[in-house]
């Protein structure tokens, strides 16, 4: 495979040495532009794609977008004209408004603790990618196919800015933005199917320790009748902060405690950073420099920053000899006691280095494939090249479990490795409402498992703000309460029974939707569909819908507006709020199905190892026609088996005869034999839900409820009545976090 890359490269550098612009169709929707200047050598391999980009013909003369190439201040440009009144989203992982218009992004991954340098311009992830909209419902997308330092700016003009060679550029066209999404998946790959307890809620920390701790939250979870199904461990649990180890003290026997969390049916998951301690006689250290392992300064010495436990070196992921290095240790530590891991620091952070990282001039050797080069072409790979090697390390170790690993960093394409999620957030009402358009806009670049520190991580939180968090928050892709040390703990039943009650309740919906959920994610796997996609996708040619960023749908068929979200903008048509609870707390999300959508819940439990999924509530919404359709993946929830046949696909359908509602579901895919379902029906109208009684069987009938309301009337809606304009801001958080952290003379170690 190395020597068809590199021939590729060379060809490349040969074919296209020539002064006219060279394009071709890679595929048939997707149109890759290649400078006259094109340095094959200083872009490939792409870490993009899953595979080399293969001509398959000439570019169609009507093709609509087309990059032209110039250098600026010895820097390589390509601008991209689009319409003057398309709507731009995607970009990656960005703060500011869903729609991109008007906004400059940088490329260049950074530990930006609360967002606030660079006025949140560049973040912990890159992704060179513009997704446009059109008025008539086309969409297209763009990728800056360059893993330089660069930027991007997205106005009519839409213009790519790298420290590097030319780069090719990638114009995708399709009918409407999911097209274009499953293309960019077809393309740049699609995450792996992750275990079913991920998809569960998390409980996490700055930091549980020591181990005592860890099982009085197990046990205060339990307890409380909490749902969750793993805790997390940040960097405390370590011997002095290094990476690999365990603190003999406080953490002397981690394969009891994950044997304790797994008698209660929950993981436990730790973090380790890419730095290592420079102390002679610590084995990572010791194996690390004797191979030559760590990536190099200026001069050829080993590079050294500081980071938590002190002076570091850093390993040259791009050399595989030392992904296996890694991948070997991961497996041993995996083996200790770990079910998952979290990968943080991954930026890189360096303490005191120049921007927060490493130094531009810092050198990677590379190996196969990648080509020696400075950290100004390698830094925004660097998280990504990690969780490659952390996930091949798990598999090594347990290769009947599907990995599951959480990034800080990565990187366009890097959604093949790992979930991530949205770093060091604040505790305040502008960053929960951030996060809805952060994750949403992460989501359409490609990386659909993500999501936000529910409450915040850093400052603390109040009673109203992680109440609505959690009922806001609580669909997203990925799920996880966390804060920072310093702050206030955040576990909801330390607020009151008020509180602990509202957060209970949005959890526990989370559990009845899991086979929606899980079905969701059994998608994205197969053509890289986001899971949490904006309101607008609802309706494509509703532009009314496109700058909509409070509210936003849970795959296809469900909406979800937050109860803050006053005036929204949704779309037409019989959408139903469903009624989860028979009495209303004012602070869960209405969440409304589509009309002639079918979606399957199940019963709460604890965990999703104690779900079941073969008991089930079939919510139905006929369409005008009385008909509706849903869609139920199933599997073991772990492991491999699902790859060689051992799922279920069941489609769901209804239709109404003599005022009859009748459901049945069929298996259409997969050779797993499920036990027998125990169903009923749940036809949601007006706001409320009707259910039958429970049936064994696949088939089911419920008479049908008239409705008087066809669409949702928002201004009869029951709203919070909390105005989060008027809530403290970020700014304000902060300063009084950094107060009160002062007078009692705590160090802001986050």
């Amino acid at each position: 495979m190395k020597y068809k890359i590199l021939f590729s490269a060379c060809l490349l550098s040969v074919c296209l040495g020539v002064k006219a612009q060279q394009a071709y169709m890679i595929d048939q929707q997707a149109a890759v532009f290649y400078p006259a200047d094109y340095d094959a050598a200083a872009h490939l391999p792409s870490p993009i794609f899953l595979q080399e980009l293969v001509p398959q013909g000439q570019v169609p003369e009507n093709w609509k977008i087309r990059p032209v190439y110039s250098t600026e201040n010895g820097k390589s440009v390509a601008t991209l004209t689009v319409g003057a009144d398309d709507d731009l989203y995607g970009t990656g992982e960005v703060t500011g408004e869903l729609r991109r218009n008007g906004k400059e992004v940088i490329f260049w991954n950074k530990d930006n603790y609360g967002y606030f340098a660079n006025e949140g311009k560049n973040l912990y992830q890159s992704h060179p990618w513009v997704l446009g909209l059109r008025k008539d419902g086309t969409a297209y997308g763009i990728i800056a196919d360059n893993t330089w330092k660069g930027s991007c700016t997205t106005n009519q003009q839409i213009k790519f800015t790298f420290e590097s060679p030319a780069f090719r550029v990638i114009v995708i066209e399709g009918k409407d933005s999911k097209e274009v999404l499953k293309e960019l998946g077809k393309l740049s790959g699609t995450m792996e199917l992750p275990p079913l307890w991920a998809l569960g809620f998390q409980q996490c920390r700055y930091s549980y320790f020591p181990d005592t701790r860890v099982k009085e939250i197990i046990d205060s979870l339990r307890i409380e009748r909490f749902p969750c199904d793993a805790v997390w461990m940040d960097i405390d649990y370590m011997d002095q902060f290094k990476v690999f180890t365990f603190d003999p003290k406080t953490f002397p026997n981690p394969k009891e405690l994950q044997d304790y969390a797994h008698a209660k049916n929950m993981k436990c998951v730790y973090m380790i950073d890419p730095g290592v301690k420079v102390e002679d006689g610590y084995f990572v250290y010791d194996q690390g420099n004797a191979a030559n392992y760590f990536v190099k300064d200026a001069k050829g010495d080993n590079f050294q920053g500081r980071v938590w436990p002190g002076q570091c070196n850093f390993p040259d992921y791009t050399r595989p000899e030392v992904r296996t290095w890694w991948s070997g240790l991961t497996r041993d530590y995996m083996l200790k006691g770990v079910d998952g891991l979290w990968n943080d620091m991954n930026d890189p952070s360096v303490f005191e280095g120049v921007d927060g990282t490493m130094s531009v001039d810092a050198w990677h050797m590379g190996g196969e494939s990648y080509p020696q080069a400075s950290h100004l072409r390698y830094h925004n790979l660097y998280g990504t090249f990690m969780i490659q090697a952390s996930r091949q390390g798990m598999l090594w170790a347990k290769p009947n479990n599907r990995p599951f690993v959480l990034s800080r960093s990565n990187f366009l394409g890097g959604q093949r490795y790992g979930a991530t999620w949205n770093g060091d957030n604040m505790s305040s009402w502008e960053h929960l409402l951030l996060s809805i358009p952060m994750t949403l806009n992460l989501s359409l670049s490609g990386q659909p498992f993500n999501g936000p520190d529910m409450g915040g991580f850093g400052a603390d939180t109040d009673p109203e703000l992680l109440a609505h968090w959690y009922a806001t928050g609580i669909y997203f892709p990925f799920a996880r309460n966390h804060n920072a040390k310093g702050c206030i703990d955040q576990e909801p039943w330390l607020f009151g029974k008020k509180v602990e009650d509202v957060c209970r309740t949005a959890v526990e919906r989370r559990y009845k939707l899991m086979p929606y959920i899980y079905t969701l994610f059994h998608e994205a796997s197969i053509n890289g569909m986001p899971i949490m996609r904006p309101i607008f996708m609802a309706d494509e040619k509703d532009t009314n819908l496109r700058s909509e960023q409070r509210v936003y749908m849970l795959g296809n068929d469900l909406m979800i507006i937050p109860r803050w979200a006053k005036n929204p903008a949704i779309p037409t048509g019989d959408w139903d709020i469903i009624q989860f609870e028979e009495k209303d707390d004012l602070y869960q999300a209405f969440v409304a199905l589509r009309p002639g959508a079918i979606v399957p819940l199940t019963e709460v439990a604890q965990s999703t190892s104690e779900l079941d999924m073969n008991t089930l509530t079939l919510l139905v919404n006929p369409d005008e026609n009385g008909q509706a359709s849903g869609t139920l993946y199933q599997d073991a929830g772990d492991g491999f088996e699902y790859k060689t046949g051992s799922y279920a696909i069941y489609e769901i359908k209804a239709s109404t005869e003599d005022g009859m509602v009748k459901v049945s579901l069929n298996q259409t895919e997969g050779k797993l034999q499920a036990p027998q379902k125990r169903i009923r029906i749940g036809i949601v109208a007006d706001g409320k839900t009707t259910y039958s009684e429970y049936k064994d069987g696949m088939e089911i009938s419920l008479k049908n409820v008239k409705e008087k309301e066809k669409s949702i009337n928002t201004a009869k809606l029951k709203w919070s009545a909390i105005d989060p304009a008027k809530e403290p801001s970020t700014q304000e958080k902060l300063r009084i976090q950094m107060e009160k952290m002062q007078k009692s003379g705590q160090a802001m170690e986050w």
